[in-house]
């Protein structure tokens, strides 16, 4: 049946993706069945082959988006309920798989009517330009869109509303159609960007400076390349934290602080985050490469591992507080390797333990939230809440371990050669003996950032911990 403007209400149709949605629900599935199964991109290819529109259908499938939780732009919401209430008739009508379009227009009851995507049929630019005309008539209404895909609509359409659209396209726009109205609702910035990429978790890529700086070699080749190591380090870590993030949408935005996040927001398009995390990986990898192949190596096990824990290790009890203090460890080897420095037995050893605690100490400031929130698990990970007591003695049993590492390490022959005055390293024992048991407190209060390593760069008891920690080293090496 076809609505006539003289005879109806004018029909207001909007686009979902980028539009009425600061996101794509093609990515949102594509990254929720990733997160699902490692094997979804090789079975989402095979669809392809059949179609965009066969790959929608089989991630609608697959994958299990919440759309109840999706980053929607209240500004187009607000322009689609003052259509409504003016009389005015609403069509959702997007690229998406109808399964997707039906359970957003379920959720918001802002539409009169839904079309979508069928698995055969990608109803996308010409197309839909030609099924809203035989829909609503010629001119028969107002389309609302935000990309280039949209200017075979705006073109038989009697209004064109734009949304965030850059000036070339809100050019087109205007040569498109007649009418034309502009609606920025989020100004552009590089900010979310550079969130994304987490720049305060590069300081944990310090270690790789730490098998140079145990060994005393201060030279400026060594330097450049642990130098070189860090900036590598950086990079990978970079793409692997926008990986996690994409594979943690559902979760982040469960979480009262993580669903903040960039793309948990909507403040980064899905797709941007996926060509970020290809050109970080890539940029490391060349990187790598050219400090030797021997930190390719290392780096690319690094990586894999940490693949490895964002698709699954991480649901996995004990499994994962192991990988995560194996990840810090490696930072330490693949200093070792850019530097051509051989590794202790006694630094192996105290970090294995020290960053096991640590990763304890992650994951009971996640519980002790969890308990604070009411939920009887943490959100993606396999720990319930009364796994709380274990998790704190694990934390603070490897802790007391690594002090004790390092306490019979003071005792070895190895820091005969290395330190003028030995016992100055007691000191260093007992600071850190403080420090890992205030720690696992703060974190059993509550206080606890989600990472214990940002939370002790901006706490100043922490900070001061590590000042009399190198004054103590300072003493010993020089004294």
């Amino acid at each position: 049946m076809r609505l006539q403007l003289d005879t109806s209400p004018a029909v207001l149709v909007v686009d979902l993706d980028g539009t009425l949605l600061r996101s794509d629900m093609l990515y949102e599935s594509f990254w929720s069945a990733f997160a699902r199964d490692w094997r979804s991109p090789v079975l989402s290819a095979a669809a392809l082959s059949k179609g965009r529109a066969s790959l929608k259908r089989h991630l609608a499938t697959v994958s299990a988006v919440d759309t109840s939780t999706l980053p929607y732009d209240s500004k187009v919401i607000a322009v689609i309920e003052a259509w409504r209430k003016s009389g005015g008739y609403t069509a959702l009508v997007t690229a998406s798989d109808q399964a997707f379009a039906e359970m957003v227009a379920d959720h918001l009851g802002i539409f009169d009517e839904v079309h979508g995507s069928n698995g055969k049929l990608n109803l996308k630019g010409e197309r839909k330009g030609r099924f809203l005309e035989e829909r609503f008539g010629p001119k028969g209404f107002a389309y609302i869109g935000d990309s280039a895909a949209d200017l075979p609509v705006w073109k038989r359409a009697a209004k064109a509303i734009t949304v965030n659209a850059p000036a070339a396209l809100r050019r087109e726009a205007e040569r498109a159609c007649d009418t034309v109205e502009h609606l920025a609702t989020e100004a552009a910035s590089v900010k979310p960007y550079i969130k994304a990429l987490r720049p305060h978790q590069w300081l944990k890529n310090v270690l790789v400076f730490l098998p140079m700086l145990a060994a005393h070699k201060s030279d400026g080749s060594t330097f450049l390349s642990a130098l070189f190591a860090f900036i590598c380090f950086s990079l990978v870590a970079s793409s692997v934290y926008v990986l996690n993030d994409l594979l943690d949408l559902a979760d982040d935005r469960a979480h009262p602080r993580k669903r903040n996040r960039p793309f948990a927001s909507g403040s980064i398009p899905i797709a941007h985050g996926t060509w970020m995390a290809a050109g970080l990986t890539s940029l490391g990898i060349v990187l790598a490469a050219v400090i030797g192949w021997s930190f390719l190596l290392v780096m690319a096990g690094y990586y894999l591992l940490t693949t490895a824990y964002s698709l699954h290790l991480k649901r996995r009890i004990v499994i994962d507080i192991c990988v995560l203090a194996g990840l810090y460890t490696t930072r330490i080897v693949a200093g070792g390797v850019a530097t051509s420095t051989p590794l202790s037995v006694w630094l192996l050893a105290f970090s294995v333990f020290f960053f096991l605690s640590l990763a304890a100490v992650k994951r009971q400031a996640e519980l002790v939230d969890s308990a604070e929130r009411g939920s009887l698990e943490s959100s993606g990970r396999g720990y319930h809440v009364d796994d709380l007591p274990i998790i704190s003695m694990i934390a603070i049993g490897a802790g007391y371990v690594s002090v004790l590492v390092m306490m019979l390490y003071v005792n070895s022959p190895d820091v005969m050669d290395l330190y003028a005055q030995p016992e100055a390293l007691w000191g260093v024992c007992a600071v850190v003996l403080y420090w890992i048991t205030r720690t696992v407190m703060v974190s059993h209060r509550g206080h606890m950032h989600d990472d214990p390593v940002v939370y002790a760069a901006k706490d100043r008891i922490s900070q001061l911990c590590l000042v009399i920690i190198l004054a103590f080293v300072l003493w010993g090496a020089l004294a």
